[in-house]
């Protein structure tokens, strides 16, 4: 489920939306990494360039050998192997690279930005086109460097860009809802496994998308506890780091829980509509429902569990408390994972028009869950050294429900049995 302040009305459902799927993984198979190392090896000369390896060989492949070049050439390093080199620039192998061009192929091909890609008298592939978008997401890099980078001026860049992130936002959201039944039990199991915590369906957390603001914007709405505009992204995670639930386009001056009570899914658990499948029951503990995890910026209620504080904390409280950080640092990590593989949402966006930034922070979502939903691998220097959200301090939400607090002792003491 996806929800965005800006577009009131279009929130994602519980159910698949067009039905396209992620390609069937195929089973892997012992891979060796290669012994060369350091910069991509480039044919010097005019020679004609090596033969592409199986998982390259796609619709269009001159793009990619002409971005390479010009990498190269600019004295950057990036992985020798060529299939390693395609996910460290642009996040995703090449079989989900066609994946997602086979998403927005319809409305590339027939949208295409008025005149406006037509490079020395031939139309921008679709290929070339994903490539730029992804690229300029991933990278982070401003529209004129990106452009350079592919022979293409800045405002083909930024059209061909929205383009693809619209096209992303209509036809990819079956990638992002919230679990039918089947699914959630399988989400449960795992997080039993994981952290032993009972009826557990998902981990909260929440980051700051940093951004500058023209003068006349710059109100305090948008001006957060670390002094820096920006706009709030909250997301629910399932045992795999995949986004379940979303909402994006608040300012970043708010709390944690006023954003969590601000959303669809705050409402939905209230009205009794999410979070309601089948009950644990113990005869001599009680009832379990079912829940997420967050952490104290959250306020601690019937249906979201968050640590116990204090200092003096008995065994059972502090065996449930770390638990409890095992299943919602998912949550942490996941965000972590998000603004490491889509720069763009961890540079400081350049004055973003705030109706659409919530378009592009969607969109790196939905890429972030078609890498999980293809068993890709991504690179393992991709995720944040440090926390998503650095430079802010955390807040402490001092709400206490008296269910909530029922319902932790009930699964503290299930841990104990």
């Amino acid at each position: 489920m996806m929800e965005k302040k800006s577009k009131k009305g279009r929130r994602g459902g519980g159910e698949e939306g067009s039905g396209k799927m992620a390609p069937v993984k195929k089973s892997k198979k012992g891979k060796r990494k290669s012994k060369d190392s350091g910069k991509l090896k480039i044919v010097k000369g005019g020679g004609p360039p090596p033969p592409l390896p199986p998982e390259l060989r796609g619709l269009d492949t001159e793009w990619w050998y002409t971005f390479l070049h010009k990498h190269a050439e600019s004295g950057y390093s990036a992985p020798s192997d060529e299939g390693e080199a395609f996910r460290y620039f642009f996040r995703t192998s090449r079989r989900t690279f066609d994946y997602i061009c086979s998403i927005v192929r319809e409305d590339l091909i027939s949208r295409p930005p008025s005149g406006l890609i037509n490079i020395e008298g031939r139309l921008l592939s679709v290929e070339k086109q994903v490539a730029i978008a992804m690229r300029r997401l991933a990278s982070g890099d401003s529209q004129v460097s990106v452009g350079s980078a592919f022979g293409v001026g800045q405002s083909t860049v930024s059209q061909v860009t929205w383009r693809f992130i619209e096209s992303m936002e209509e036809r990819a959201r079956h990638h992002l809802v919230w679990p039918g039944p089947e699914r959630m039990e399988e989400i449960k199991a795992k997080f039993e496994l994981e952290s032993g915590l009972p009826n557990c369906c998902g981990a909260v957390d929440a980051t700051h998308i940093i951004m500058t603001l023209p003068a006349v914007e710059s109100s305090e709405d948008w001006c957060d506890p670390a002094k820096n505009y920006s706009m709030f992204l909250q997301g629910i995670v399932d045992d795999e780091m995949r986004f379940i639930d979303i909402v994006t386009g608040w300012p970043g001056s708010m709390t944690f829980s006023r954003l969590l009570k601000c959303s669809g899914f705050f409402k939905h658990c209230e009205a009794g509509t999410r979070l309601d499948g089948p009950v644990m029951v113990s005869a001599e503990i009680g009832e379990i429902k079912e829940y997420i995890v967050g952490n104290n910026c959250y306020p601690l209620l019937p249906w979201l569990m968050t640590p116990y504080d204090g200092e003096s904390l008995s065994a059972a409280m502090s065996n449930f408390n770390a638990r409890q950080k095992v299943a919602r640092m998912l949550g942490t990590r996941a965000l972590s994972r998000l603004k490491g593989s889509w720069r763009i949402l961890n540079k400081v966006m350049w004055r973003p028009d705030k109706n659409k930034l919530p378009s592009i922070i969607l969109v790196c979502c939905l890429l972030h869950n078609i890498i999980i939903d293809s068993e890709d691998e991504l690179l393992p220097d991709l995720q944040l050294p440090d926390h998503h959200d650095t430079g802010y301090t955390e807040e402490k939400c001092e709400q206490v429900d008296s269910i909530g607090m029922t319902m932790r002792d009930i699964i503290t003491g299930y841990l104990q049995s």
